[in-house]
Parts: C-alpha cells; structure tokens; sequence
C-alpha cells in the first residue's frame, strides 16, 4: 500500500513538472510570437513606405515629364446649388465641398489700425538656374520662363547685425498664379475650409494623370471658387463738370474733388473701362507661420516641404529652390495634415473675407489629422469652439464627405489631434491640463479616456504628441517632460523629467526608431534612442531665429526645424542648421523697391529691416533696427535706405555696410510715408501729426537739413507724390483731402487746377485724378491702403484691406474700371510696389507678416 501511494506521489510529481515545462515553453512561444508581430508591423510599416516612396518618384517623374512636353490643362467650371462648385477637368476627381453646421449669423467687425553710398548689388551672378513655382490654383495654363542667380548665402547665417485646387507640375520659373475671390468686409475667425491635394486618383492606387485631384471638405456655404482673376469695377458716385475738368466724388458723404489734365476727353461716367491685358502669377512667397500654428511643416517624398503663411500653402523644394503654390483659401490657413500616401494633404483656414465665407455656419478648425492604420480613409477635426467638438470625417465618401461622429472633445484648449498610426480607429488629443485617447467603435460613437497623471507630474499643458515604434504614445508637456503612454492604455508608462528648460513644443519620432524633441524656449534639439533614452547628440537653435515650433525628419540625417520666428532652418544635429525661409514676425507695413536693382527692401514691428533679392529669392541681409517701423524708402540713386517708425524717428542706412548714417525725430507719431525727389537733393515726410517735413540731402543721401514744415491737413498723411521736376507735393490724408505743395517753400497751393497737367513721378497717392477707378462703390477712404503704377505708365496696383492685390490698367480715369483681382493675403494688404524693369509685383501683408512676389505676364 505505501508503495502504491508513492507510486502514485511520483506520478503526480513528473505531471506537475510537465505542465510546468509545457507552461513555460507557451509563455516562450508567446512572447516570441508577440516580437514576430512586432517585428512583422515594423517590416510591413518599411515596405509600406518603400511603396510609397516608389509611388511618389514615380508621379514626380511622370509630372516632370509632362511638364517637359508642354501641356496645359483645360478647365470647366460648373456651379451647383447652394453656392458650392466643383471643378471639372480633363482628368482627375472633381473638386468637392462640404458644410456642416449653420450657426447664427454674425456682422463681420471692421479691421481699425492701431501702432503699439553705393547701390547695394546682387549681381546676376551665371550659376545654377533654378525652376520656380507651378500653382496648385491656376488661373491660366499658359506659362513662361525666366532664369535666375543661385540664391545669396543667408543673412541670419553670417555676421550680419541682428539683436491644393490641382498640382500642375513642374514648370518655368514664372508659372505661378492665385486663386482669387471677391472683395470683401473682414471678419473675425468663425469658419475654416479644409482641403486635400494629391497626385492619386480616386483609389489611391496609380498616379493616372499629372495633375492632382481636390476636394474641399467642411467648406463654407459660399460663392464658387473661381480659377482666374475676378474682374470688378468701382461703381461710387461721381460728378463730371465739363467745363472746369473736374471729379468729385464722395467718400463716405465727403466730396472729393479731382482735377484732370486739360488735354483730357470728356469723361463718359457711364463707360467701363477694359480691364489690363497683363495678368499675375504668385512666383514666390517668402515667410512662414510658426509663430502661433503647430505641426505645420511636413517633407514630401517629392523632396518639398510643405508649410503655410497668409492664405498660400507651400510647396517648397529646398535643394531645387523651386516652389509650387496652393491658393484655393480666402483667409488664414491655420493647420495642415498629410495623408499617409503623403500626397494628399489637408489645409484648414478661417472665416474669408466675403460676407458668404464669413458666415459662423462652419466650424474654426485649429487641429486635423488623417488616420494612418485605414489606409487615410477618414480625417480628424477639433474646432475652436467653446466645446472644442471633435469630429471624425469619411473625406472620400460622396460630393462633400460624411461625418461619422462628432462629440464634445474638451472645455480647455486643444493642440493637437492625431490617429494613430498602429491601431485602427484610435485617436488621442491633447491640450490644457489633458490628453485624451478615444476610441471609434463599430457603431460610429466616440468614447474618451482621460490620461492619468500623477498629480505631482501634471502639466499645465501638453503640448505634443509622438508614437514609437511600439506604438506607445509619447507626449511632450509644459514642464519639459516627456511621458510614454502604453499601446491600448491610458496610465503613464515612463517618465522622462527635465528634458527642457520650458514646454516642449515639437516631438519628431525618426525611422531608425529614435526621437527627436525640440524646446519652444531653450531653442535645444535632443536626440533620444528607441528606449527614450538621451543618446549625448544635441543641438542648440540660434536665438535670433527663435524657439524651435516643429521638427520634421528629412532625407538621411536631415532635418527641418520650423521656428516660433517664422523662419525654417535646415541641417542635422551633428553640423548645425542654416536657414531655408526666413520672414517678418509682427505686421509688415514698410515696402520699397530697389530703383535700379531687382532687390527690395522690408520693414515691419518685429524691427527688422530685410533687404531681398528679387530673383535669388533670398535674403542679402537683416537687420535689427531696434523700432518698430512703419514704412521705408530708398534715394533715387539706391545709395540710401530710410526708414520710418512708429514712434516719430526715421533713420537712414548705407545699403551695402547697413551703417547708420542719419537719424531724425519729427514729433512723436509714426512717420507714414518717406518719399525722395527725383533729383535726389529732397526728401518728404509724411506723419501722422498731420505734418509732412521736407529736408534736403546732401553727401550722398548721408546729411539731411530740415528746410520746414507743410501745415494745412487736418488728419494723418497717408501718402505722397512728388512731380518730375521735384518742385512740387501731392499728399492725401486720413480724412480724404488732396492737397499740393511747394516744395521749396513748404507752403500750400490752394488751387490744385494750377497743377493740373504737371506730371508726377509716381502714383502712391490713390485720391488723384489718374486713380478715381480704382476706389470701389461704398469705400469708407481706408480701404485702400496702397497704390503705384509701372515705370512706363501701363500699369496700376492696389493693396486693400481684404487681402486682395488688384491690377488695372493705367491711367484709372473711368470710375467703373474693370481690375484682375488676386489673393494670397489673409489679412490687409499693407503696401504693393513693382520692381523697376515692371516685371514683377511684390505685397507686403499686414497681421499675416508675408510678402508675396507676383509675376507682371
């Protein structure tokens, strides 16, 4: 018996350790069949990207090819009901739009300002040429070409002073132009339209044309988008008395009286004027948004980088030096995603100028993303409502798309929306105080999971987020900590602290595994290996370029950094970076025009006083000037640069050494307008104490004697003119006066008949007879902010408060006068000038800090 029962407790014994071992070879097998799947979703998320790189390369050739062959593509426009349109071409998907919701109307707000040597060469150096801009919303498909330098090193770089509606391919230089829309009231940020571009057809699969396709998703209940210039005439009242040859026509109830020369035909009120025979296209847009805008630079398997300003999305090849141009919005493009075909890309905006896109009936998006796991089939958005409601969208689906669901996201700010890339109908958002991970269920019901922090650890802020390769998520916060939230889980997995001085604004997770996280406020890059831990490699941005916004992988070890300066630097962590776009921080208000070179020169509130070559499209120099400046001018001989500030001082600069050679205080308003004479021996200063101060200069533009002061306007100077024979004024002021001025004396001319047939040596001033058409029916006096006209007198341009730059042909004597008007400013318009060969156009913006080079075809 006792035999038998240890028979029995061996027996028991080897079947416990055989479970055991069995155990442990299930618990082996599991893991390593978890790490084959693991390693299996990496291998397939590499081939994945080699297909798509294949893809890309072979839609670029394919678009370089037809680009060599020449051909142009046909449009039709077709409007449907509602005010929506889609485009119809030759190939590709139509052009689709959709609108959401329809809140309660609001009267848009009114904008109202407010104020807080030797000609320096470039010479046209025989290097590399370089290939600018086809548009991604043409107006024509005609195209040109023209050659230019290799762009000049950049300023920032050296020891200078500091303290899309379908892609045409790749063309000439000149082969840029806008989408434009309707003049119209400013609004605040009620309504944002969303857009996608890509080089696919409607399957993804095969690149089946060189144009790409567009459709607008979450658009505004408007007027159809128009693919040419939009041509508009003034229809104000006006008078024509036959027998003095004058004008008068009333701007808001106030009389406004224009003498015309005596040589003059009788005006025909009733007369339209042709509109001009030239046309513009954008070629080349210089700025960036990274001031206040997030996640916002992106690199194309194209080699471009795609990032936004104004209401342009670009698309810039760096090492080409070439740009293509998306013009299809109306108003600030605030975010932007790219789907993972990286093709196709979505754009969000604000409300548009135009009372129909100004209606609140279409959410303010500040965050969108594509989800990655689907293949992109479906796009994210978090308005900016009180609510902040996040919406998920079936973009491919229908005319306009198809919201799946869409719910209260969070009371608090949002940041940043992303899918994510691992897990299908995963989405985490992150913001004030949270980040929230939901889930898309079968259904189509979103349901949230708040982040536990431990409460110690709890930013005030998170500000980024990442996925490894795990497809863990990591998160960036205000505190400069990094946390890496577990796949499928919303508790903190690790903690990395201190990895900033300041929030951490940008994570970049690269393809070797590693990450990337960059410093809104210590401007530091930190290199981290797959196991976030800090690898020793870093790299610190120079302060004058600002903290690091976003951080993009590039080519190799290449990265793209984008600042909260609105510059785009390049370079890797080892070497450094140089900057790739540089740009104004603050409003841009002071615009001129080299006199012989193709250069000109910016000035804005950020204090910066940037000199650019017009066809390097680069920057010669920069500098701090330490005022806010309101405007610039240079002498006639280009040997001098003034410029005007807020607070009452103009300064002179050497244009080639950027030496301060004189400085003046007139009052203690800001100087307005700076005007030279022709013959170079006057210099007018327009202020707004109602003053304009004349002083002669001698030495070359480097000594200036105050020879008086021109009293007699009751508002502000706005702009000024002189005659050819520099003996004589013309200035208009805030309150719509035109006066005239001797020079010499300084004193008023009452009669403006006695110079009715003096020429003037330019345009700027648009109250002024040869520039009644140009002033539309209803104007309140400050809608137009700027005006000239070319060197041989074909040609006039507008800059208006809604962000349209306008070209008429010249002399705008008929009060209806038909104009090609153009967008690409989101906000007012500033100043516009031609250079002087009259072969290109620049415009400088207001709140949107961009300047845009149009070219006169």
């Amino acid at each position: 018996m006792m035999r038998l029962e240890a028979s029995e407790k061996q027996h028991r014994y080897h079947n416990l350790l055989d479970d055991d071992h069995a155990n442990e070879m299930l618990e082996s097998e599991g893991a390593g069949l978890a790490a084959r799947v693991a390693e299996l979703e990496v291998r397939c998320s590499r081939q994945a990207e080699e297909l798509l790189c294949l893809r890309s390369t072979l839609a670029d050739a394919l678009r370089r090819l037809n680009a060599l062959e020449g051909r142009a593509p046909t449009t039709s426009n077709v409007q449907r009901n509602g005010g929506g349109t889609y485009t119809e071409r030759t190939t590709g998907t139509p052009t689709r739009e959709l609108r959401i919701r329809q809140p309660s109307y609001r009267e848009s707000v009114k904008r109202t300002s407010s104020y807080g040597s030797s000609a320096s060469s470039l010479s046209q150096r025989r290097g590399p040429q370089h290939q600018s801009t086809g548009s991604l919303q043409s107006d024509s498909p005609a195209s040109s070409s023209s050659l230019s330098p290799a762009p000049s090193p950049s300023p920032r770089a050296t020891p200078a002073p500091l303290t899309p509606h379908p892609v045409q391919p790749y063309r000439s230089r000149n082969n840029s132009t806008s989408g434009n829309q309707s003049p119209s009231p400013a609004t605040n940020n009620l309504t944002k339209r969303w857009n996608s571009t890509g080089d696919f057809n409607a399957q993804g699969l095969l690149p089946s044309t060189r144009f790409t396709t567009t459709k607008s998703l979450l658009n505004l209940y408007s007027k159809p988008s128009q693919n040419g210039p939009i041509l508009k005439h003034g229809t104000h009242t006006c008078q024509y008395n036959e027998e003095d040859g004058t004008v008068r026509m009333f701007i808001r109830g106030r009389p406004v009286i224009l003498y015309a020369p005596s040589d003059h035909d009788n005006l025909d009120l009733s007369k339209v004027a042709p509109p001009p025979h030239n046309k513009l296209k954008l070629e080349w847009v210089y700025g960036y948004r990274g001031k206040d805008c997030r996640n916002n630079l992106y690199l194309l398997p194209t080699g471009e980088i795609v990032y936004f300003v104004a209401a342009v999305v670009v698309l810039f090849n760096v090492d080409e030096q070439c740009q293509r141009h998306y013009t299809g919005h109306t108003d600030d493009v605030k975010c932007l995603a790219v789907h993972p075909n990286k093709l196709i890309i979505a754009t969000g905006q604000c409300a548009g100028h135009d009372r129909l896109d100004a209606r609140p009936h279409v959410r303010v998006w500040n965050s969108v993303a594509f989800s990655r796991a689907d293949g992109g089939a479906l796009l994210a958005c978090v308005d900016d409502g009180p609510d902040h409601v996040i919406s998920v969208w079936e973009w491919q689906r229908g005319d306009k798309g198809h919201c799946l669901a869409e719910t209260k996201c969070s009371v608090d700010t949002v940041v940043a929306v992303e899918f994510h890339p691992l897990d299908r109908n995963q989405i985490v958002t992150c913001g004030k105080g949270h980040i929230a991970f939901w889930t898309l269920d079968a259904s189509n019901v979103l349901y949230k999971r708040m982040g536990i922090f431990e409460t110690r650890d709890k930013p005030k802020y998170v500000t980024c987020l990442a996925f490894n390769h795990n497809g863990d998520v990591i998160s960036g916060d205000s505190n400069g900590n990094l946390i890496v939230w577990g796949r499928g889980t919303n508790t903190v997995h690790k903690l990395v602290r201190g990895v900033h001085e300041g929030a951490v604004f940008s994570l970049c997770s690269l393809k070797d595994g590693g990450l990337v996280s960059g410093g809104g406020k210590d401007g530091r890059l930190v290199l981290f290996d797959a196991d976030l831990s800090a690898t020793g490699t870093e790299n610190v941005i120079e302060g004058h370029y600002g903290g690091v916004r976003v951080v993009t992988e590039g080519r190799g070890r290449q990265l793209f950094v984008g600042t909260t300066r609105n510059c785009i630097l390049h370079g890797d962590l080892q070497l450094g970076f140089v900057p790739a776009v540089l740009g104004h921080v603050d409003e841009v208000w002071g615009l001129a025009a080299h006199p012989s070179l193709p250069q000109f020169a910016s000035a804005g509130w950020d204090r910066l006083l940037q000199l650019w070559d017009a066809l390097s499209h680069s920057t010669v120099w920069s500098k701090d000037i330490e005022e806010r400046a309101q405007c610039c001018a240079w002498s006639r001989d280009g040997g001098a640069l003034a410029v005007g500030c807020v607070s009452g001082r103009w300064l002179v600069y050497h244009p080639q050494t950027r030496e301060l050679l004189a400085q003046h205080q007139d009052g203690t308003e800001p100087i307005q307008t700076i005007e030279y004479s022709p013959n170079n021996q006057l210099v007018a200063i327009g202020s707004r104490d109602n003053f304009i101060y004349v002083y002669q200069v001698d030495d070359d533009g480097a000594r200036y004697s105050r020879l008086g002061k021109c009293l007699g306007h009751s508002s502000f100077i706005t702009h000024l003119d002189w005659s050819e024979d520099s003996q004589y004024i013309r200035s208009n002021s805030g309150d719509y006066e035109v006066l005239f001025w001797n020079a010499t004396t300084c004193r008023q001319i009452p009669s403006g008949a006695a110079l009715r047939d003096v020429p003037w040596a330019s345009a700027h001033c648009p109250l002024a007879f040869p520039c009644v058409g140009v002033w539309p029916e209803g104007a309140d006096g400050t809608d137009i902010n700027s005006c000239t006209r070319t060197q041989d007198g074909r040609l006039a341009a507008t800059g208006d408060d809604f962000g349209k730059v306008k070209l008429y042909a010249y002399p705008v004597t008929q009060p209806k006068s038909l104009c090609a008007a153009y967008g690409g400013h989101s906000s007012h318009v500033t100043c516009v000038r031609f250079l002087p060969d009259d072969t290109r156009l620049l415009s400088a913006g207001g709140h949107d800090a961009a300047l845009l080079q149009w070219l006169v075809d």
